[in-house]
């Protein structure tokens, strides 16, 4: 499979007047075409921040990327001027935020909003412009296209609008389409139809997509591989199957238990006691220690090694560690 994006060693900071938030810190992973990778985590890991960083979208300053590279199709994105960004972001990376009610322009009729984007990029005309927005509302699934064109986001409910908002990231046809949240404004039935729209858009067009999210739930239908955030970093990342099954990583773990499960009925929830740290000044070893209930001396010491346990799956934790019985007698 081809591979379309490759983050590696990625960090991100803001400068505040508390001091400097290191929001992403040493975040790597790959992208292939037509593949889907869940980036999962609690409010505040570093999810959107990341997901901001690949388009380019993060406000500098007070924020900025201080380290490591973001390679789309083998070119660097990192150093590249707003103007250069310009010419990228839509057309080659589509986003996809949310909360489909701030996200769309209450004053312009869908039809504007849709083409606004096609005519930018691409040099056509007004009728050709049409015709293509026409195909994007069939593709979302909304009824009645030709008259839909001339309406206004109030006239649509919550979920048509995110489905609206989808078509204008995709009109243009990208390679990768971003979706930061994309259900969390959105009700249980109509999230499900939203997953099912986005494997039903990835078949027909081979789009690679990056679902952001903290629940677990909503990957556990469309992800090929997730990878968990926790305090900035990427603490665990493998395919669905091994994630869901086979966790390595304790706060991993914490999630699975803390959500409703139907193959495990009748088993209690267990939320995850205390917060996550304060990444004005990030914890010298293991983020997760003050949470943890297997916390060990090495833990608080320094950060722990990569465990891998296949080609896919690895974890960041001192538990798979000989080395820590070094630690923990010192």
């Amino acid at each position: 499979m081809e591979k379309i994006l490759e983050v590696n060693d990625l960090h991100v900071s803001f400068l505040t007047y508390g001091g400097e938030v290191k929001a992403v810190r040493g975040v790597s992973f790959d992208l292939h075409k037509g593949e889907t990778l869940a980036i999962v985590g609690e409010s505040g890991c570093g999810k959107s921040v990341t997901a901001s960083s690949l388009m380019k979208l993060i406000p500098t300053p007070p924020g900025k990327i201080s380290q490591g590279s973001i390679k789309f199709k083998d070119r660097e994105l990192v150093n590249l001027s707003d103007k250069q960004m310009r010419k990228i972001r839509g057309v080659d990376i589509s986003m996809i935020f949310q909360d489909p009610m701030t996200a769309l322009n209450p004053t312009l009729t869908i039809g504007t909003q849709l083409t606004e984007g096609l005519k930018q990029h691409r040099n056509i005309s007004n009728k050709e412009a049409k015709i293509k927005a026409l195909e994007m509302l069939d593709l979302v699934g909304i009824p009645y296209p030709e008259e839909r064109l001339k309406q206004y986001p109030h006239q649509f409910s919550g979920g048509m609008r995110q489905r609206i908002v989808i078509a204008i990231a995709l009109i243009c046809e990208p390679d990768l389409l971003i979706a930061d949240e994309p259900t969390t404004a959105l009700d249980v039935t109509i999230q499900a139809q939203i997953l099912e729209l986005f494997e039903r858009i990835q078949q027909e067009t081979n789009v690679a997509i990056i679902l952001i999210t903290h629940d677990l739930g909503v990957v556990a239908k469309v992800a090929d591989r997730i990878a968990v955030m926790y305090a900035g970093k990427i603490i665990e990342s493998g395919t669905k199957h091994e994630l869901f099954y086979e966790p390595l990583h304790p706060y991993t773990q914490g999630l699975l238990n803390s959500i409703p499960r139907l193959d495990k009925k009748g088993e209690k929830l267990e939320p995850i006691d205390g917060t996550p740290p304060d990444l004005f000044s990030p914890p010298q070893g293991c983020p997760f220690t003050a949470r943890c209930p297997h916390a060990m001396v090495a833990c608080e010491k320094v950060y722990p090694p990569r465990y891998q346990a296949s080609e896919e799956h690895y974890g960041e934790c001192w538990l798979y560690d000989e080395r820590v019985k070094k630690y923990q007698s010192s």
